[in-house]
């Protein structure tokens, strides 16, 4: 069986690219284009990682990673931050807000093979 991964992320172009890469490398993805709608899909489909972005319309990503590891079913799924928040200090916001890792847009195939890979595979460290 296939593992899953859930993407909350707004712009389709990001979402299309993604969606293409996690398929090439043998993953399922689920698909949410906000704060709420990723709530939704991660209660019903309990996904093995999230990708998270951090600019999403309706909430700070940040804040939804934080609301999802207080919650005790989901504390355990590894977030990775995919965002477009690249300046000084972003890294550490991502990750002091609870994401396991972080990875700046554009993202290269290799360092989202990788980086997923990690999580997947091993068990839940954080990777900068």
């Amino acid at each position: 069986m296939s593992q899953t991964i859930l993407y909350i992320e707004d712009n389709p172009l990001n979402m299309r690219l993604v969606r293409k890469l996690l398929k090439s490398f043998g993953y399922d993805m689920i698909e949410a284009i906000d704060g709420a709608s990723g709530l939704d899909k991660l209660h019903v489909n309990q996904p093995d990682l999230i990708l998270m972005d951090v600019n999403l319309p309706d909430v700070d990503g940040l804040d939804l990673t934080q609301r999802i590891k207080k919650m005790e079913e989901f504390d355990h799924i590894p977030i990775i931050a995919l965002t477009a928040n690249a300046m000084h200090g972003d890294r550490q916001r991502c990750l002091e807000a609870g994401c396991q890792g972080y990875l700046p847009k554009p993202v290269s195939r290799t360092e989202l093979r990788n980086m997923v890979n990690h999580f997947l595979a091993n068990e839940n460290k954080v990777v900068v």
